[in-house]
């Protein structure tokens, strides 16, 4: 009985591996292959991986590296092979499709950033799952969350099967609270305090601004930045074999602070006794690129200086054609406190550029953009040449992005072409304007305006406006490419209608309308002269009260004019942007004069300049002047009192009214609602700014938030014999200003805000604390 059972247990256990194995015969011709079980995957693709055709001749070995060859594709969970004489049929169960991922939870991390690195590690929606690929993913999150000090975050990855072999995938995630600094300690450090490294480090001890600062919370990244940043501070200062031989970061039990401890070996002092350079040169002077070391004998060593070293020599290689030139600073540490320096200097062949391309232009003509270049096709490559033509692109104001690769050409050792990838924005508008402001009350306005016209890169401008001071329509077109050599040209015609009274000026209004023509030339890559020519017609209408000085005008040179201004003027840009720039200058000059033939003889010069030092993490420093002088020619007693100087306000000296500053007219008779007069203004403007300008975390790039100080004022150097109140240049009545301004981009346009105390306020002047303006930027 006991035998007989046994014998009956291997019996099964035979059946039972017999059903398990493949059933095919031991060898057989394949007379046609039949694929069953598909849903996504198609009969090709499986044909594709299948390396059997019919005909051909299998057996039990071939089979299973059949079953493996599909297996390692991983668009299978279940693969079976039999056969019905002599067609091999594969039996096939796929993996489900990937129909949806949803993530929960996540705050400190963006889900569109969450889903591309989920993407890369073959998670996303349409791809095949694997449980192993979620289960890796579940442990990558987890990794992310722990480097940003988060070590208490839970990842919960479900599943949900769906019909027609789909799932859901589903991640909920906790973060948990980022863990906080309890102390950083030092461990070897004999040269520096703990207070002085602490003060390189990002990372700091928690203090009363560390809420704001968020500069007490752990997290991997700041930390290896922060070991970058003490091993610098070390080498810059001659601690050449300086190193940080461990870091330790131990962690609470309730996972909510963290101890930081680096064990650190400073080292001697070491002085640069020598520098050299050896290598491969080609025709580029080894005495010019000597020329370029920072590093010099004497010195304290300096790690930053052989950075800044190698930059120059790569630079200056790279603007000679070798494009693939590599320098390297190796300091030889010698007894005695002594180092060497030796710069390793690789050439490589001179690079040419085949081509210039430009991708993303979908509406700006390529024209538009080769006219930019100063790399050429057909010379050698020039890193700055190529890097200028770049900064050209992004100066346009077409582009949201420009960038550049200089990929090499197959087939050959010393040839790149150089492609230019761009991102188109809108360059134009149409806009209808409802605003106030507090100088011009309510505006009303309509325009159109486009500075890439059908992608010629030409600008048209139409614009009608009303408001309570004055009434205008304009219009004008510029083509910055009148000529090939970057000769521009423009036209603009106007006409207006201006009520001064409501400027917080003198009791007068003007109709004036005009036409003009003008012409730039390129003396430099960043420096303009220009030319023009306007004929403007002007009429003067006194007001209710009108002052003495304007009917004194009045009476000796009339009430109209038919003036011809000539134009001359000059300027300079290094500005990184056009609108909320962070660094660079700019100056301009421009002298207005009226030409032989005008109904009055005058001339106006003015000096506008600005300069801005960036200071680091979004802060900068902006220093503005804006001088103006003005006076008669031969033919003429004065200067037109219409084309005087103002200031005050927005754009001026902010804390003082719109253009109440200086010289105020004489009324003729007692006016009662201002027996003092009104600001007239004067023939010589002087003022200027400094502002610290800093970052606002929620709005980078749509607010500029800046603490001012202002001073300047207007002065008259020909006082009319009627004035009053009218004082030539003094240091004395220079009016100054301080506060907080910030400028908003809204879709109404720049709108700006400000809070300002005078100083040093004059008994005529007019001063309000809070200022608003719409439609002014700075």
């Amino acid at each position: 009985m006991g035998l007989t059972k046994r014998w009956l247990g291997i019996a099964l256990a035979m059946g039972v591996l017999a059903l398990a194995r493949p059933v095919v015969a031991d060898v057989f011709t394949v007379a046609d292959i039949r694929i069953q079980g598909l849903q996504r995957v198609s009969a090709g693709t499986v044909f594709n991986l299948l390396p059997v055709n019919v005909g051909d001749t299998v057996d039990e070995v071939a089979i299973r590296q059949l079953i493996r060859l599909l297996f390692q594709s991983g668009y299978f969970r279940d693969i079976r092979m039999g056969r019905e004489g002599d067609v091999l049929i594969v039996t096939l169960a796929e993996r489900p499709a990937i129909d949806s991922i949803e993530i929960d939870g996540n705050k400190s991390i963006k889900t569109d950033a969450l889903l591309d690195g989920l993407g890369k590690q073959g998670l996303k929606e349409g791809e095949i799952f694997k449980q192993a690929t979620l289960e890796r993913v579940d442990l990558e999150l987890e990794r992310q969350y722990v480097a940003q000090g988060r070590y208490g975050a839970i990842i919960d990855a479900k599943v949900e099967q769906l019909p027609r072999n789909r799932v859901a995938i589903k991640i909920d995630i906790e973060e948990g609270k980022t863990s906080g600094i309890r102390h950083i300690n030092m461990v070897g450090n004999t040269a520096f305090d703990e207070e002085q490294l602490l003060d390189v480090m990002e990372l700091k001890h928690p203090g009363w601004f560390s809420f704001f600062r968020n500069d007490d919370k752990y997290s991997r990244e700041k930390l290896a930045g922060d070991l970058e940043k003490v091993e610098s501070y070390y080498k810059d200062r001659g601690y050449v074999e300086f190193e940080i031989e461990s870091t330790q970061v131990s962690i609470t039990p309730d996972k909510r602070q963290v101890y930081i401890t680096m064990n650190l070996r400073e080292g001697d002092v070491y002085t640069v006794r020598n520098v050299d350079l050896v290598g491969e040169l080609n025709e580029v002077s080894p005495d010019a690129l000597r020329a370029l070391f920072m590093v010099k004998p004497g010195q304290t060593f300096s790690a930053a200086l052989v950075a800044a070293t190698e930059k120059n020599l790569t630079t200056a290689l790279g603007n000679s054609g070798y494009t693939f030139a590599t320098a390297s600073g190796i300091p030889e540490v010698h007894e005695g406190g002594i180092v060497d320096v030796r710069f390793f200097v690789e050439s490589g062949k001179r690079a040419y550029v085949r081509r210039v391309e430009f991708t993303g232009n979908t509406v700006t003509q390529d024209e538009v953009l080769r006219r930019e270049m100063r790399q050429l096709e057909g010379g050698w490559a020039s890193t700055a040449l190529i890097e200028l033509s770049k900064v050209r692109l992004e100066r346009l104001g077409y582009f949201k992005t420009v960038n550049v690769e200089t990929p090499e050409v197959a087939g050959t050792d010393d040839q790149i072409d150089v492609v230019y990838t761009v991102e188109e924005q809108p360059s134009g508008s149409i806009s209808a304007t409802l605003g106030y402001a507090q100088t011009a009350g309510l505006i009303v306005g309509a325009g159109y305006q486009e500075s890439n016209v059908l992608g010629t890169g030409n600008s048209l401008s139409l614009q009608l406006s009303w408001s309570e001071w004055q009434r205008a329509v304009a219009m004008n077109y510029f083509n910055p490419y009148f000529t090939q050599d970057g000769i521009s040209r423009g036209y603009n015609l106007y006409y207006r209608e201006t009520d001064f009274d409501q400027q917080n000026i003198a009791t007068y209004s003007t109709d004036a309308y005009g036409a003009g023509v003008n012409f730039g030339f390129p003396i430099a890559e960043t420096r303009r002269i220009g030319f023009g020519l306007t004929t403007e017609y002007t009429s003067i209408t006194e007001g209710v009260f009108p002052a003495q000085e304007i009917s004194e005008f009045i009476d000796d040179e009339g009430d109209t004019f038919l003036n011809f201004k000539g134009m001359l003027s000059w300027s300079s840009s290094t500005l990184n942007r056009g609108l909320f720039p962070t660094a660079g200058r700019s100056q301009s000059i421009a002298l207005e004069i009226a030409v032989p033939g005008s109904d009055l003889s005058f001339y106006k010069i003015t000096y506008q300049g600005q300069q801005y030092l960036p200071l680091g993490r979004g802060f900068a420093l902006r220093a503005r002047t804006e001088l103006g002088f003005g006076d008669a020619l031969p033919g003429s007693d004065t200067l037109p009192f219409y084309e005087h100087f103002y200031a005050g306000g927005f754009g001026s000296v902010r804390g003082f009214k719109q253009n109440t500053l200086g010289p105020r007219s004489t009324p003729s008779a007692i006016d009662p609602y201002d027996p003092e007069g009104d600001p007239f203004g004067g023939n010589l403007l002087v003022e200027g700014s400094f502002e610290l300008i800093f970052p606002l975390p929620f709005a980078k790039d749509s607010a500029r938030p800046v603490v001012f100080f202002d001073w300047g004022n207007v002065f008259n150097t020909n006082c009319p014999n009627v004035s009053r109140v009218c004082d030539d240049f003094d240091y004395d009545l220079l009016r100054y200003s301080a506060g907080v301004s910030v400028t908003w981009l809204t879709g109404m346009g720049p709108m700006t805000f400000g809070l300002a105390k005078t100083f040093n306020v004059g008994p005529f002047d007019e001063d309000e604390t809070f200022q608003f303006e719409l439609g002014r930027t700075f």
